[in-house]
């Protein structure tokens, strides 16, 4: 009797550890879009940010024409958000968090040891708009946030990107400045600008590099800009299919499809593939819109929130739109990468479950 017992309990321990981590695979066709349960507030030029899992919306505006038009502003139509909400992709909620204490849009956001740096940005100041520099860092355990050093040089439209364990934040529509944070000392340092100025960005991290491609008033044809933080230097890449000016980016990491950058920008979906230097097109966006959040959980990526000019002019129309993308070859591991550290833990476990039982079973063997 006992010896079934311990059977029983190795192959519901096995079967439980394994469906752990076949949940981690989505069973979608690649390149395809499914709709999710959208934001509860409508926004665009939000940061949005992953941590431990789970989706954090912050920020962001609802207003009107580039979320800074003065007489907008002046009537008051236009809102700076300080919202702060939580989405699990695996049971498909929302909920509020604890709001950012300075509303802003158009702000760098990037995940360092599990806390969220909200960094740079816009905000609304004596009914104008008003360009900040605040760094303030959310931590979703205890649903706290507090405030670090600032920005030496405040700016709006920038992207934010940890790498090496340092924050760099980079473009801006005011100066073409690369400002790096250093979150262990709480200190700035001046890096080497880029080529040109840019903003309105989308940028992705891949390989301790950085890959951004953004709108421009000093060059006519768009590249894809790579920074070396290691060496403090810039190259061009090539140009993308088509002229991107609000998209968003996020980088699969090869544990569940190849690693590559994706762009989403309006209808339109290009993916960069650093290592063969080319791009391609993916399944078009559903829900036209520009000025998301993107964030990338097991290498699926959400689109979040944006913002939609319904006839080209006049109000910019908030979207509370959430959709989730599978990549293209989704399920094909990228064969450089190593394999993912909790299939390694779950076999381990499970090597010791066995180890432990068939211990077990010669024990009760020996006694009966």
């Amino acid at each position: 009797m006992r010896q079934r017992v311990v059977l029983l309990l190795i192959l519901v321990l096995s079967m439980t550890l394994f469906a752990v981590q076949a949940k981690q695979v989505s069973s979608a066709s690649p390149d395809s879009w499914i709709e999710k349960k959208p934001m509860p507030e409508s926004r665009g030029r939000l940061g949005v940010a992953v941590v431990n899992g789970k989706i954090y919306a912050i920020g962001g505006d609802n207003g009107s024409v580039g979320g800074m038009d003065p007489s907008a502003w002046a009537a008051g139509t236009t809102a700076i958000l300080d919202t702060n909400e939580e989405y699990d992709p695996e049971t498909d909620t929302w909920n509020s968090r604890t709001p950012m204490p300075t509303a802003r849009s158009h702000f760098g956001i990037a995940v360092y040891e599990d806390e969220i740096y909200c960094i740079g940005g816009q905000t609304r100041l004596n009914n104008s708009q008003s360009i900040t520099g605040v760094n303030e860092v959310y931590d979703p355990v205890t649903d706290t946030w507090e405030s670090r050093a600032p920005m030496p040089v405040p700016g709006r439209f920038q992207m934010a990107n940890v790498v090496n364990g340092k924050i760099i934040v980079i473009g801006a529509v005011d100066n073409t400045l690369n400002q790096e944070y250093d979150p262990q000392t709480d200190s700035w340092t001046n890096k080497a600008e880029p080529p040109y100025q840019i903003h309105s960005c989308a940028s992705a991290t891949y390989d301790n590099e950085l890959y951004f491609v953004g709108d421009s008033p000093s060059v006519s044809q768009q590249s894809i800009l790579i920074y070396n933080p290691s060496y403090d230097s810039w190259s061009i890449g090539p140009v993308p299919p088509s002229y991107l000016t609000t998209a968003s980016a996020g980088v699969t990491s090869g544990l569940y499809a190849p690693q590559r950058i994706y762009f989403f920008d309006y209808i339109v979906t290009y993916v960069f593939d650093p290592e063969k230097n080319v791009w391609s097109t993916g399944a078009a966006v559903p829900k036209a819109r520009g000025f998301a959040g993107v964030a990338a959980v097991n290498d699926t990526f959400y689109v979040v929130g944006g913002v939609i000019l319904p006839d080209g002019f006049g109000e910019m129309a908030p979207m509370s739109v959430n959709e989730q993308y599978i990549p293209i070859e989704y399920g094909t591991p990228d064969p450089r990468i190593k394999p993912f550290p909790i299939t390694l833990v779950i076999g381990s476990v499970v090597a010791v479950v066995v180890v432990v039982g068939l211990g077990l079973l010669v024990y009760f063997k020996k006694r009966h």
